[in-house]
């Protein structure tokens, strides 16, 4: 098998601690009692130029805010570590300045790569304002990156990114015009392109547990989501790093049921007991996230009556009994209450990035708990599942659209959202369905006995020449023969060998008045049906 890799695979992700090898030798782990240190203690630990791994995910889930209270300075008598370089697999904070927004102080990161952003606003401005270094990366293969990193492997080979602003021949990954190293590079492999992500050197990790015991062992039986924690410890660890970790309870050793320990603790170095955490950013504790009880399903939050319930009724329409659904964050997210409503959770299972199967995800800011989950795995098992083709149809949300089927969720309104596991889940699943409303700010449609009618136009079109950042490729989707659907409150479109074209348009909805006006593209327009409400066409 010939590979071709071109010389950007041998820069090192940022100036090295300590020298440079290409394969280093593990840390020695220790089994025995693990010290508890006081929070204020945390950041002695950091050295300024650190790389530094966060764990958790968007929303509070798994976040270990204490210990980025401490990074950040937030902490009496702590030190104030500088110049950090920062990896996270999803957006970590609340949009309200919690999370790795903590850490905007200036001077604080030198670096930021991550799969989300739009849950850190203030980390956001500042790589939009060009005072860090910024990439985007997809969720999916940060998360691989750190298994393969663990297994002592140099990267992660994949074709997850290609076509899109992640591969090297669009942007690399690069978030503004400060971001000037290669990360990501374009390789050939028995004849095929791939996407090669360099192994990152984690100097340490900041985790988040329920319980752990003397030894270090830690349970997440609270935690709403399992995440990558292991993953992430032992990249660490083959680094030659530290992991540090936050827990609620503390108990003996031997305490601990040895199935429900997901990080041994051998790969734990320092422990942080008793600081208040909350499950969610939202939820002291929902026992429905953890399965510890099932909630009624009559007692879920139904869908309202308005464009969200439009879009979301015509889009539950292509769910086929018996299929793997994902569900995107936003628009899409009212699928799950509409089979709730419905009564049909038994007949599909919908799955969420980080790693639930059935139930109903929550919405919002709570995006990727679940309401009784069948099944929770990992979220590097769950993009094995994703990557592998697994699932029969994705519901995402879209800010833009081009006449080539590209879309953008990544990138838009002068900021900075992030991908997130959009790029794994549009590349892997066989039939891919963009959810949202046709134009965008202060769009107010009504539905009368006419049909649908706009009262207020939206102020920005969503339909537009170019997509301003390539999230998802129209072309690569037709090289993987995939279906794509573009379903709004008024009209759908789906993807063609020929380009975008009009399928469906809304009762009460005038071609040319109402779409084609709005649009930055002419849509290919054959056979055009009318759907009327609750389904039904003409």
């Amino acid at each position: 098998m010939e590979v071709t890799l071109p010389s950007a695979a041998s820069n090192a992700l940022r100036p090295p601690l300590r020298d440079a090898v290409i394969n280093p030798a593990p840390t020695s782990v220790s089994w025995g009692p693990k010290p508890v240190i006081e929070l204020r203690v945390v950041a002695d630990l950091i050295p300024d130029g650190s790389t530094v791994f966060v764990g958790g995910s968007g929303g509070g889930l798994q976040e270990p805010t204490n210990l980025l209270r401490a990074l950040g300075g937030h902490v009496q008598g702590g030190r104030n570590p500088h110049s950090l370089t920062v990896w996270h697999c999803s957006g970590i904070g609340d949009k309200k300045g919690g999370g790795l927004s903590l850490l905007k102080a200036p001077g604080k990161l030198r670096r930021v790569v991550g799969a989300h952003w739009g849950m850190s606003i203030e980390l956001a401005r500042l790589a939009e304002n060009n005072e860090l270094e910024a990439y985007n990366l997809p969720q999916g293969v940060i998360s691989h990156l750190l298994r393969s990193t663990g297994s002592g492997a140099p990267g992660l080979f994949t074709q997850v990114g290609l076509r899109t602003f992640v591969d090297p021949r669009v942007d690399g990954g690069k978030l503004n015009k400060v971001t000037k190293e290669e990360i990501v590079d374009l390789v050939t492999v028995a004849g095929e392109e791939y996407l090669y992500f360099k192994a990152p050197h984690l100097d340490v990790c900041l985790l988040r547990a329920t319980t752990a015991d003397e030894h270090g062992n830690l349970s997440f039986e609270n935690e709403a989501a399992l995440l990558e924690p292991m993953e992430a410890a032992l990249a660490t660890h083959r680094a030659g790093g530290i992991v540090i970790v936050e827990v609620q309870k503390y108990v003996s050793t031997g305490t601990l049921n040895p199935r429900d320990v997901r990080v041994p603790g051998l790969l734990v170095d320092y422990l942080v007991v008793g600081e208040p955490f909350m499950q969610t950013s939202e939820t002291r504790l929902e026992p429905g996230y953890t399965g510890a009880y099932r909630v009624p399903v009559g007692s879920m939050p139904k869908l309202a009556q308005g464009m969200r319930r439009i879009i979301a009724e015509r889009a539950y329409e292509e769910i086929q009994p018996g299929q793997l659904v994902n569900l995107g964050v936003g628009m899409p997210d009212g699928i799950a209450k509409l089979a709730a409503e419905r009564g049909e959770l038994d007949r599909i299972a919908f799955a969420v990035e980080q790693g639930h199967i059935g139930g109903t995800p929550a919405g919002g800011i709570e995006f990727g708990a679940v309401y009784n989950a069948a099944c929770s795995l990992t979220a590097p098992q769950q993009f094995d599942l994703f990557d592998g083709g697994h699932l029969d149809i994705a519901f995402l949300g879209m800010a833009e659209v081009d006449g080539d089927g590209n879309v953008n969720v990544s990138r838009y309104g002068g900021g900075i959202t992030g991908a997130g596991g959009f790029i794994n889940i549009t590349q892997g699943t066989h039939k891919v369905v963009f959810c949202g409303s046709f134009t965008a700010g202060g769009l107010d449609v009504e539905i009368g006995d006419e049909g649908l009618s706009v009262k207020t136009e939206g102020r920005h079109a969503k339909f537009v020449e170019r997509v301003g950042h390539l999230t998802f490729s129209g072309k690569r989707a037709k090289e993987l023969g995939q279906e794509v659907l573009y379903v709004t409150e008024r009209a759908v479109f789906k993807l063609t060998d020929e380009g975008v074209e009009l399928v469906e348009v809304v009762e009460g909805v005038d071609i040319e008045r109402d779409i084609i006006a709005h649009m930055g593209f002419t849509p290919l327009i054959k056979d055009v049906q009318t759907i009327r409400f609750k389904g039904e066409k003409k």
